[in-house]
């Protein structure tokens, strides 16, 4: 007998009906002789109501209680999930992290999963119960309540279904798979049928909101099947997610994708001596500041250069606090700040080794008028920065370059 984990988002457990249909989706897999485990977010908006309530307690809570409080929502969804499962007739029980023994780090808002143990969920799928349980949640060695930061509930199902060694992990959300583009943007975008978890890893990276990366980098590292799958289609097999090569690759370019949460910041004439980047870098590093694209300028004649990157909207006051310091220790002469800035990428398996992907992508922002900012590259996948009110045209632009308007897309899959 397999067993399959199902994961439920916020909008898919909103309210009773919709609870309801979650209900069915499970017992649907479980009369198709499979055990089942259920892993579901907090109901709808329950999360920005806590924290917001929160924030009219406290202006600067302590991430302790914060975790101690935003882990109530999922206890919720799931027992009245099991309710609804019961009353159709089917055993179900809900456990949250701490009864089913998902342990992390001693980290509190974004802390990452060590172990789980599985012998309480083994226990109870052999005596035939589906399992609901609780996302985005964990709890340390040594009791601990803790969080495992945005997209923590789909982290939690993928790290479940390696912990029991599952056939797949099926996301179900609010769209019925992963397309090449987000189809607000463009209506041409074409659902894709398949994709490599190297592929959808940069264009859930890159913004593409469909899975959190760290629930795809989990089923990457121990080769998890994931389905995205719609919660309203039941029948709808989705975008199958996997790490084998399976299929030619048709076309170089599967998926484009912009990010419009980036900041660009700039340190100017920073002395060029051993040690400077380390230290800029090392001090954002030990904070938990992540840094994606990175430029540094040639030497100029005053044996200065100016060292360019971007990071989150949601780090940059941190970033600017630890910025500040560091440009004095090293007597850097200021610090600028873009926040107007998007990061438009491609990405696909079948760019490599194939010459000329990147000046088609340049052109294409040329054509349209487009000034690039920043460039970076990876073997998969090409990113620029360009204005953030001219992203969306970026994104169009390259979608029809790279012919990705059409209805007969075949998706890429391979490592």
């Amino acid at each position: 007998m397999s067993i399959v984990v199902q994961k439920f988002g916020g909008t898919s457990v909103g309210n009773a009906d919709k609870i309801r249909n979650v209900a069915q989706a499970a017992i649907k897999e479980h009369r198709a002789g499979n055990q089942v485990v259920v892993v579901v977010s907090a109901m709808g908006h329950t999360t920005d109501y806590l924290v917001e309530l929160a924030s009219d307690i406290s202006k600067n809570p302590s991430s302790r209680e914060m975790d101690m409080l935003l882990s109530t929502g999922e206890q919720v969804s799931i027992s009245l999930l099991a309710m609804a499962i019961q009353e159709a007739g089917y055993d179900a029980i809900s456990l949250i992290a701490s009864q089913i023994g998902i342990i992390t780090e001693n980290v509190h808002s974004k802390a990452r999963i060590l172990d789980i143990k599985t012998d309480r969920l083994t226990k109870h799928l052999n005596e035939g119960k589906i399992v609901v349980a609780a996302g985005f949640q964990g709890v340390t060695m040594t009791g601990e309540i803790t969080t495992l930061g945005r997209g923590g509930s789909d982290t939690s199902a993928v790290a479940l279904a390696a912990a029991l060694n599952a056939e797949r992990c099926d996301i179900y959300t609010d769209v019925d798979g992963v397309y090449t583009t987000d189809p607000r943007i463009v209506p041409k975008a074409t659902k894709l049928n398949e994709i490599s978890y190297m592929e959808m890893l940069e264009l859930a990276s890159l913004g593409a909101n469909v899975l959190h990366p760290r629930a795809v980098e989990t089923a990457k590292q121990f080769n998890v099947p994931l389905r995205v799958r719609s919660s309203f289609k039941h029948d709808d097999l989705g975008t199958l997610i996997i790490g084998v090569d399976l299929m030619e690759i048709y076309k170089p370019v599967s998926g484009v994708a912009a990010d419009l949460t980036q900041v660009r910041i700039a340190i100017l004439k920073v002395p060029d001596a051993p040690g400077n980047a380390a230290k800029i870098f090392g001090s954002l590093a030990e904070q938990n500041v992540s840094v994606d694209m990175i430029i540094q300028s040639y030497e100029t004649p005053d044996k200065t250069n100016d060292i360019a990157f971007t990071v989150a909207q949601s780090d940059f006051n941190k970033a600017i606090t630890i910025l500040e310091e560091v440009k004095s220790q090293i007597n850097a002469s200021k610090i600028i700040v873009d926040k107007e800035i998007a990061k438009v990428s491609i990405v696909g398996a079948g760019m490599i080794d194939r010459p000329g992907i990147a000046s088609d992508m340049f052109q294409a922002i040329s054509d349209a008028g487009i000034n690039i900012k920043m460039i970076s590259t990876s073997e998969i996948k090409i990113s620029c920065v360009v204005e953030k009110e001219r992203a969306h045209d970026a994104i169009k632009a390259l979608h029809t370059k790279f012919n990705l308007d059409q209805t007969d897309v075949i998706a890429t899959v391979a490592e």
